[in-house]
């Protein structure tokens, strides 16, 4: 089978294509039949060697956090019903850029009917983590949203989200296709942060924030915490801008200001099992779609990761075996 593999820190000429043996199921474990590949944001850091503490992956490597597709075959010990079941599941170590990857079973999360395995997969990350972060800072009736990086996939989430609890939510993101989207998933005010003074605009819609989702992190994440009133929520969960915009801890208690970073969003797997369940039944409800921008076969895996480092995409990437 096919199967893209880092061996060593780069661009993303690094991603290579190469033919490995076909996985063999182990006790409680199953093999999917790969339909749909997740690539995130994060994966490009990792690529480049840049993860840090939070990423400390060292090649070689199979990139790829997890897969939507169709049970194939089970191990010893796995009920036979699972053969055929359409499913999603994080494939940790082991990669999801592949046409076939072996899971443990207790690890699959099934697809609900009306969801399609595209949908599926966008929601196996960006699903979890929106509707983690939306645990820890609820979004309450009337209060005032920026959702930073809305333009991506888990922004395009969050702002759905903020939308549905009756929140009055601003979207920043980068180019008038963006903000066009963000306007017709709920936005009450766009703004392109490509402008200099992105957050006056902000401030002169809102008057202040009473939280902050920020995927973007670095000058822009900076920029958001700024405008939050005392007593305000901030999620610092991107790092395209740079890094993660953690504010610094005596700033933020000095304002009252509760703040959420990434390690309170590394779920443990109960935990991210149910946040993915909670998301995959409101796609199925209607409640949530996810921003699907762009999806490349897997042997173009690196110009999926060239789009994502160029913020030529909108929402989310996907791979499609």
């Amino acid at each position: 089978m096919r199967v893209v593999e880092v061996s060593r820190f780069g661009g993303p000429e690094v991603l290579t294509l190469i033919e490995v043996p076909d996985p063999v199921p182990g006790p409680g474990e199953v093999v999917v039949d790969v339909a749909v590949a997740d690539v995130l944001w994060a994966e490009t850091m990792i690529r480049s060697g840049h993860g840090g503490r939070y990423f400390p992956v060292r090649p070689p490597y199979r990139p790829g956090p997890g897969v939507a597709g169709t049970v194939a075959t089970v191990g010893p010990g796995v009920a036979p019903a699972w053969a055929g079941r359409r499913v999603v599941a994080r494939t940790g170590e082991r990669g999801g850029y592949a046409e076939r990857v072996a899971v443990p079973v207790d690890g699959l999360v099934p697809v609900p009917d009306p969801v399609g395995l595209r949908d599926a997969a966008a929601l196996l990350h960006d699903g979890t983590t929106a509707c983690g972060v939306l645990d820890l800072i609820p979004p309450r009736p009337g209060d005032r949203v920026l959702v930073t990086a809305a333009g991506g996939g888990l922004g395009a989430l969050l702002v759905q989200c903020a939308h549905a609890a009756g929140a009055r939510v601003v979207a920043a993101a980068r180019g008038a296709a963006k903000l066009d989207r963000l306007r017709r998933l709920g936005a009450d005010h766009v703004v392109d942060y490509s402008a200099p003074d992105w957050s006056d605009r902000v401030r002169a819609v809102t008057g202040g924030l009473d939280v902050v989702f920020d995927g973007a992190g670095g000058a822009y994440g900076r920029a958001a915490f700024d405008l939050l009133e005392p007593g305000g929520r901030y999620s610092a969960h991107g790092t395209p801008a740079g890094e993660f915009a953690v504010p610094d801890p005596q700033r933020a208690a000095a304002r009252a200001v509760t703040v959420i970073g990434i390690d309170d969003i590394r779920f443990p797997p109960e935990v991210a099992r149910r946040h993915l369940v909670r998301a995959l039944d409101a796609a199925a409800a209607g409640r949530l779609t996810p921003l699907v921008g762009q999806t490349f076969p897997l042997a173009r895996a690196a110009d999926a990761h060239r789009a994502i480092e160029a913020r030529t995409t909108t929402g989310k990437t996907l791979l499609t075996i």
